[in-house]
């Protein structure tokens, strides 16, 4: 998240408005429905989890058991179990 001065970006009577509400804080200006974007998207962390999810999955249909996925990839048997019977 980027911070902004208001004072350089906000005409002056929309900055006054806003003293009005809050003195020397943060405001969090949320982002419009069709600017939004899901978690990991602009970092790539969500891509690199669907393919190691996939991976996960295919290693499991070929015989590898839980457990190992599990000590593999360092997540718990829980989330493994997770990963594989997702839809």
């Amino acid at each position: 998240m980027k911070y902004h001065n208001a004072k350089i970006i906000l005409p002056e009577r929309l900055v006054e408005e806003l003293q009005n509400y809050i003195q020397a804080g943060y405001i969090y200006v949320p982002a419009k429905a069709k600017h939004r974007r899901r978690w990991g998207e602009l970092s790539g962390y969500r891509e690199e989890l669907t393919k190691r999810n996939k991976i996960i999955r295919i290693s499991y249909h070929n015989g590898m058991t839980l457990e190992a996925l599990a000590e593999k990839y360092h997540l718990s048997l829980y989330t493994i179990r997770k990963i594989i019977y997702q839809k």
